[in-house]
């Protein structure tokens, strides 16, 4: 039998639904509203729509200012009928009150989304710490992941710093261990990464001083590294400097060496993203974690699976999961590597002209050391000097 509260909660939120479509439509357009082929019967189905909200909205508190603009919505709807006529006082009349309800309209639709938004974040924080449903929580998350989408708002993000919601998406990140599951955790990752979109003054700072980046570099899933990716590309220097003072850079690289693919080429696209923005210091300590010799085994390694045929592959009995990402996608995500890890540094921001000569020799030394054939350093050679395609 339907929970009666989760009846109601679902008739407010089709009705606010209902409201905020019908005012949107009075105050983009209100002239044309109330003058369509039949407005008698638009103008009664706005008013049949207002008392409904009235009589269902008293019963809530949080709902009296929405009931107070509605009552205010119906008083200037009703004078705007009353001069329909075409002289000048009338015209005069019409414009002042659609001037009016446009005003009234849009605080309308602003309080029912400060309304809505204060559920979301109601309906985040007791699914997060109560539920037991991980589909639940993965649906809360995804909801309050897409609001913080839709851009900055003051009274939303108020809502979030009362109700201390990053601290909680950070610990169900962190939380390893306990109740939280993988799918949960990947969930709660996108939504801090969503929360410093939404504001990057007020959430890059909980995220650097916290828990977050350790957190996701040790989950080392293709999720995780992806977010960290996110991450870096919009925090830039501060994070990757924070990335190389705490030791993590070593733990990055050595996820190229993961059995997963979908690990492997995240990881790459995190190494690139470094290999733009970080300092002097960070290049070297990637390249002292023998990333350069990682990156040619995993562009060997691809080279060589991409000789097959396509055609041969129903051939095969069994398929490893890098045979059938190739398969479907066709695509090959760590050609030329080495020389695109290069060109980042080239175009980069975080070195000097003089640094990126330097490591540039120091890439072609190493892909030297770490070829096996002299066909192979001439060809990486040559991609790194002359330049390939990104």
């Amino acid at each position: 039998m339907d929970d009666p509260q989760k009846l109601d909660a679902h008739r407010i939120l089709t009705l606010l639904g209902a409201l905020r479509e019908a005012s949107k439509d009075l105050r983009t357009n209100p002239i044309p509203f109330l003058h369509r082929t039949d407005p008698k019967a638009a103008i009664e189905a706005i008013l049949e729509l207002e008392t409904k909200a009235v009589a269902i909205f008293l019963a809530d508190p949080n709902l009296h200012k929405l009931c107070e603009l509605l009552c205010n919505l119906r008083a200037l709807v009703e004078k705007l009928q009353k001069h329909q006529g075409f002289g000048l006082r009338s015209l005069l009349h019409r414009q002042i009150a659609n001037y009016k309800i446009s005003q009234v309209a849009y605080a309308i639709e602003s309080e029912i989304q400060a309304y809505v938004d204060r559920l979301t974040i109601k309906n985040l924080v007791k699914s997060l710490n109560e539920s037991t449903s991980e589909d639940q929580k993965v649906k809360a998350l995804i909801e309050f992941t897409e609001r913080l989408s839709q851009g900055f708002d003051i009274d939303f993000q108020d809502s979030i710093l009362r109700a201390k919601v990053f601290t909680i998406l950070e610990h169900i990140l962190c939380d390893s261990e306990s109740s939280s599951s993988k799918r949960v955790r990947e969930h709660a990752a996108m939504a801090i990464d969503a929360l410093v979109r939404f504001n990057k003054n007020v959430f890059v700072g909980l995220v650097l001083m916290g828990s977050t980046i350790k957190a996701l570099i040790a989950m080392a899933s293709s999720c995780s590294i992806q977010v960290l990716s996110s991450l870096i590309r919009f925090i830039r220097t501060p994070l990757v400097d924070e990335l190389f003072s705490n030791g993590e850079i070593p733990r990055i690289i050595n996820l190229l060496c993961s059995e997963d693919l979908s690990i492997q080429v995240a990881t790459l696209d995190c190494v690139l993203e470094l290999a733009y923005i970080g300092r002097k210091e960070v290049i070297e300590a990637m390249l002292e974690e023998e990333l350069i010799k990682k990156l040619m085994h995993l562009q060997r390694m691809e080279r060589a699976n991409g000789l097959i045929e396509m055609d041969s592959y129903d051939a095969l009995e069994t398929e490893s999961e890098y045979k059938v990402e190739i398969r479907e996608k066709g695509t090959f995500p760590f050609a030329s590597c080495v020389s695109r890890f290069a060109i980042q540094l080239e175009v980069g921001e975080g070195l000097c002209a003089e640094e990126k000569r330097e490591l540039k020799l120091e890439i072609l030394r190493k892909v030297k050391e770490a070829s096996e054939s002299d066909a192979e350093v001439a060809t990486i050679t040559a991609e790194i000097l002359w330049g390939s395609s990104p």
